[in-house]
C-alpha cells in the first residue's frame, strides 16, 4: 500500500500461509524485484498486470522453481512483449516450460528487445521452432542481452549453428553464455568457435560443462581463443573427459575453472606454470572431482605460493554433487605452507574431504593468523569436527586485531 517503490518481494520471507502470501502478490505491482515460488495461473496473471502497467517498476523477475503451464506462460509473455515492460534480469530456470512455452517467450522478447539484459532459462525443452524465436530476438539490433544461460535445454548441433548465426548477424552485447549439460559435442562447438573468432564477440565467460567434449573440441577453443584472445576471462569445461594433450594447450592464463576433468601430475604442472606467470590472470580455481596426489600437489602449490599468483577462489570440493579430491594429510600440509607464503590475495577456500591432521592444522592456522591474510569464506575438513575445527581456527583468528572471515562450514561466524 506504500506509495514507495519496494525494491524487492521476496514471499519466502514472510512466514505466512500459502493463501497469506498469495494475498502479497498484488504488491508486485510497485516492486522493482520478485522472487516467489508455487505461483498460480491467477498469481501469473497478476505479475503480468505488474509488466503491463504504466509505468511498470519490475526490473527483475525470478520465477525458477514455478512448474509453470502453458497458460501462465501466455499471460507472462502478454506482459513481455508489452512496450511499458522494463524487465532486464528474467530468471525461469527448472519451471518445466515445454517447447510451445519456449516459443511464446521467444516471439515476446522478440516483440520487445530492447531492455532485457539477462535470459535464464536453464532445463527448458528447446526444440527447432522456439529456438528460431530466440534467435530471432538475438539477431534484433536492439538487442541488450549480455548473459544467456541455456543449461540443458536439449540444445543440439543444429541448435548451436542457428544460435551461432543468429550471434553473428548483428553486434552482439553477449559478455556470458552458458551451454552447459546439452549434448552439443564436438561439431556444435567447433560452430560456437566460429563466434569466438570474430571481432564483434565480447564474451567475457563460456561454460561448457558435460557437453561431450573430446580434443577436436579442445583444438577449435585453443584456435578460436588465439585468434581473438582480449575478452574471454572464463572458460569451465568440467566433466569432459579431456586427455593431457588437450589440457596442456588449453590458454590457463584464460580459464579460471577446471572441475572434474580428469588432471594429471602433467597438467597440474601447466597449470602452476599459469599461476607463475607474470601477470598471473587465474583467480578463481576449481579442482573439484581430481583425484590430486602428492607430487601434483606440491607442483600446485609452488605456483600457489609465488608472489604473481593472484588467486582470489580456491575449492577443492564442489557444491555439485560433493565432488571432491581426498587430499592426504601430507598434501594440506604442503597447502598451508604455501598459503602461508602469499596470503594476501585468497578470499574463498573449499577444503571439505581434506585429511588435516596436527602438522597441517599448523600451517593453516599460521596462514590464518598472518595479517594480510583476507580471506572471508572457509569451508572445512569433516576429518575434524565442527567443535575442533573452531576452537582451532577461532583461537588463531582471535590473535588478529581484525577478523576477516565471515563464513565458516558455509555458515556465518558465531561470536
Amino acid at each position: 500500500m506504500s506509495e514507495e517503490v519496494l525494491d524487492e518481494l521476496d514471499l519466502d520471507q514472510y512466514r505466512t500461509s500459502n493463501e497469506g502470501r498469495r494475498r502479497l502478490i498484488p504488491a508486485v505491482k510497485n516492486c522493482r524485484k520478485l522472487r516467489n515460488c508455487g505461483l498460480s495461473e491467477t498469481d501469473c496473471e497478476t505479475v503480468a498486470l505488474a509488466l503491463l502497467s504504466d509505468p511498470s517498476h519490475l526490473t527483475e523477475l525470478d520465477l525458477s522453481g514455478n512448474q509453470l503451464q502453458d497458460s501462465a506462460m501466455m499471460l507472462l509473455c502478454a506482459g513481455l512483449e508489452n512496450p511499458n515492460c522494463k524487465l532486464e534480469s528474467l530468471r525461469l530456470r527448472i519451471c518445466s516450460l515445454s517447447d510451445f512455452s519456449c516459443g511464446l517467450l521467444g516471439f515476446a522478447l522478440m516483440s520487445n528487445p530492447s531492455h532485457l539484459k539477462e535470459l535464464d532459462l536453464r532445463s527448458a525443452d528447446f526444440q527447432s521452432s522456439a529456438m528460431q524465436h530466440l534467435c530471432a530476438f538475438l539477431e534484433n539490433p536492439h538487442c541488450r542481452l549480455k548473459i544467456l544461460r541455456l543449461v540443458n535445454c536439449t540444445l543440439s548441433k543444429f541448435s548451436c549453428a542457428a544460435l551461432v548465426s543468429a550471434l553473428k548477424s548483428s553486434p552482439s552485447h553477449l559478455t556470458e553464455l552458458d551451454l552447459s549439460l546439452n549434448f552439443i559435442q564436438d561439431s556444435g562447438v567447433e560452430l560456437l568457435c566460429a563466434f569466438l573468432e570474430t571481432s564483434c564477440c565480447l564474451l567475457q565467460t563460456l561454460r561448457l560443462e558435460r557437453c561431450k567434449l573430446s580434443v577436436i573440441s579442445c583444438a577449435a577453443l585453443v584456435s578460436a581463443l588465439k585468434s581473438n584472445p582480449s575478452h574471454l576471462t572464463e572458460l569451465d569445461l568440467s566433466g569432459n573427459k579431456l586427455q593431457d594433450s588437450d589440457v596442456q594447450h588449453l590458454p590457463f592464463s584464460l580459464s579460471s575453472r577446471l572441475r572434474n576433468c580428469g588432471l594429471s601430475e602433467t597438467d597440474c604442472e601447466t597449470v602452476a606454470l599459469a599461476l607463475l606467470s607474470d601477470p598471473s590472470h587465474l583467480t578463481e580455481l576449481d579442482l573439484s572431482g581430481n583425484e590430486l596426489q602428492d607430487s601434483a600437489m606440491m607442483l600446485l602449490c609452488a605456483g600457489l605460493e609465488n608472489p604473481n599468483c593472484r588467486l582470489e577462489k580456491l575449492h577443492f570440493c564442489s557444491e555439485f554433487r560433493l565432488r571432491i579430491c581426498s587430499l592426504s594429510d601430507f598434501s594440506c600440509g604442503v597447502l598451508g605452507f604455501a598459503l602461508m607464503s602469499n596470503p594476501s590475495h585468497l578470499k574463498e577456500l573449499d577444503l571439505r574431504s581434506a585429511d588435516f591432521q596436527s602438522s597441517a592444522m599448523q600451517h593453516l592456522c599460521a596462514f590464518l593468523e598472518n595479517p594480510h591474510c583476507i580471506l572471508k569464506t572457509l569451508r572445512s575438513a569433516p576429518s575434524l569436527s565442527c567443535v575442533e575445527m573452531n576452537n582451532k581456527v577461532m583461537l588463531k583468528v582471535s590473535r588478529r586485531h581484525e577478523s576477516d572471515i565471515t563464513q565458516l562450514h558455509g555458515n556465518p561466524v558465531s561470536s
